[in-house]
């Protein structure tokens, strides 16, 4: 199979389920599922992302289906040492409207979703079996049962390449929904602008919820622990999803009124009582709200959560040195350590913390060489040990060797999970720095083309997203760093082209969210720099 297939047309028989009631007697006294998704354990976090994102999805109301896709079945993992499926996933089989198999190099040599394939279709067979390519082609991903009889599979294609994660997922839910891919395209891109907001509003609820559930929590200890276990799922929520929507449009003040309202939550517990998920939970919390506080030059502010993140921490990382998630937690707040000393023209006390993070970083290869992660967090790592070299005078040498060793870990990273948009953002971060060393030794031809490669990969990224805030914020500093190069060159007019689209870029950015520092100071630097190039250009026309 090349590329994907559209699923308009393949129906499955909408209005099922009624709308908004979730599972209906099935004529066997069983609960029904209008989907079970079949995977490989080594694709447990797409899967789980994947029925995520399948159960909230609301249907347009013109549709006339029901409106909600829930409820979705996903076993939660596979048992090696059992002798057959389990009873539970017999019956969730027999009561699903179609099966959706994540399909991968590891599903495909899975026995037990090649089990569960088979099944479906003894129990099922009218009802149809939709694909998601997550990884590799076809020919090695798809589970040979997928594929019998000769039938190709209806397939929905998350690679990056392909269909990308948002059409392939509205394929998947037109499949499921048996209505057609563009109706929901259109309505999808109609109320994208609108999401962010109905997001926010549903946080602001929930955490209304929340204070109201810790209330109550101290009736009963049962009732303490339910309620703390959906307060602590809201609070991955806003960390996860909730703030990647708001960064990608820019809502610096929405993300610091929801990280406020979460901490007072901590607050109010005992901490000493608190589980450690709960406690690495704080955590990353107070990094998201020290890089939110940094974003807007609130420096010491930033520092004191970055330090109480240190020790929270630290201390975590002590009791369980060789747990790969409290290397990585630790590392991170090592990182903004110095990353506010760095701010603050510390260098010393920079360098430090960010040879700490290094050394995190190493420990968290040794114990995990073949995750992604790990070879990510040793790219960041002498990334900015590239970054502190630069600044220094005879340290060129030193810091070009940096530069290229986060390069090269940052490739492979990329070359291991090429789909994934935030790792092709992180080698275009490393294109950039490369490419500010070897402007200061004077290699302008190399520098030039390090800043191209940085931009043909945002290109690609912004044509996939355009509306998200952190790619317009590469690509104005890419601008930047190419007018820079041209100006050393000699070459005047370029120079003021790629400010001029920098300077867009800023100016746009600015007014998304005046209360972003960072984008206000590069909007006023792009204005100051072209003024200066304009009147130099002038100048040299004039002779």
């Amino acid at each position: 199979m090349g590329g994907s297939v559209s699923f308009a047309g393949q129906r499955l028989g909408a209005g099922v389920l009624a709308e908004d009631t979730g599972a209906q007697d099935m004529g066997n006294g069983r609960a029904g599922y209008r989907a079970f998704i079949s995977y490989s354990h080594r694709d447990d976090a797409f899967a789980g992302r994947l029925h995520r994102r399948l159960e909230a999805y609301v249907l347009p109301r013109r549709l006339g289906t029901g409106r909600r896709l829930a409820p979705i079945f996903k076993d939660r993992e596979e048992l090696p040492a059992a002798r057959d499926l389990s009873e539970q996933v017999r019956a969730a089989l027999a009561v699903s409207d179609c099966l959706i198999v994540v399909c991968s190099p590891d599903a495909a040599a899975s026995p037990w979703v090649g089990r569960e394939i088979e099944l479906f279709r003894e129990l099922r067979p009218d009802r149809p079996i939709l694909a998601a390519l997550i990884r590799g082609e076809p020919a090695e991903a798809f589970p040979p049962a997928l594929a019998e009889g000769g039938v190709e599979p209806l397939a929905a294609d998350f690679r990056k390449a392909a269909d990308g994660e948002r059409l392939a997922l509205l394929k998947l839910v037109a499949g499921i929904a048996g209505v057609g891919v563009d109706e929901l395209v259109q309505r999808d891109a109609q109320r994208r602008l609108r999401g962010v907001m109905a997001v926010t509003a549903a946080a602001v609820a929930g955490m209304l919820a929340m204070g109201t559930m810790t209330a109550f929590a101290l009736q009963a200890r049962a009732e303490a622990e339910r309620q703390r276990a959906e307060a602590e799922g809201l609070v991955e929520f806003m960390l996860t999803d909730l703030r990647q929507q708001l960064r990608a449009v820019g809502r610096l003040p929405v993300m610091g009124a929801v990280n406020r309202r979460a901490l007072d939550y901590y607050e109010a517990q005992d901490l000493d009582a608190l589980p450690v998920t709960a406690l690495e939970r704080r955590a990353r919390l107070l990094h998201a709200m020290g890089e939110d506080e940094a974003v807007q030059d609130r420096l010491e502010t930033a520092k004191a959560q970055f330090d109480e993140a240190y020790r929270v921490t630290g201390a975590l990382l002590a009791k369980s040195p060789a747990d790969p998630d409290r290397l990585f937690a630790h590392g991170q707040s090592a990182y903004w350590r110095g990353y506010i000393d760095y701010r603050r023209a510390n260098t010393a006390a920079a360098r430090t913390a960010w040879l700490e993070y290094r050394t995190l970083s190493e420990r968290l290869l040794a114990v995990r060489p073949d995750e992604v992660r790990s070879l990510r967090e040793l790219g960041y790592a002498d990334g900015n040990l590239c970054t502190l070299e630069l600044e220094q005078e005879k340290a060129l040498d030193r810091a070009l060797a940096s530069c290229r060793a986060a390069m090269n870990r940052m490739v492979a990273a990329f070359a291991r999970q090429s789909d994934d948009a935030s790792l092709a953002l992180d080698v275009t971060t490393r294109w950039a720095w490369l490419a500010d060393v070897q402007n200061e030794r004077g290699d302008y031809a190399a520098a030039r083309a390090s800043r191209q490669s940085q931009a043909a990969i945002l290109k690609r990224l912004l044509a996939a997203d355009p509306q998200n805030a952190d790619l317009q914020d590469n690509w104005g500093a890419c601008q930047r760093g190419l007018s820079l190069v041209a100006y050393r060159q000699g070459d005047v007019a370029a120079a003021i082209e790629h400010l001029k689209v920098s300077q867009a870029t800023y100016r746009a950015l600015a007014v998304m969210d005046p209360t972003n520092s960072r984008w206000q100071s590069q909007a006023a630097y792009t204005d100051r720099a072209l003024s200066a190039l304009s009147i130099k250009l002038k100048k040299g026309a004039r002779k």
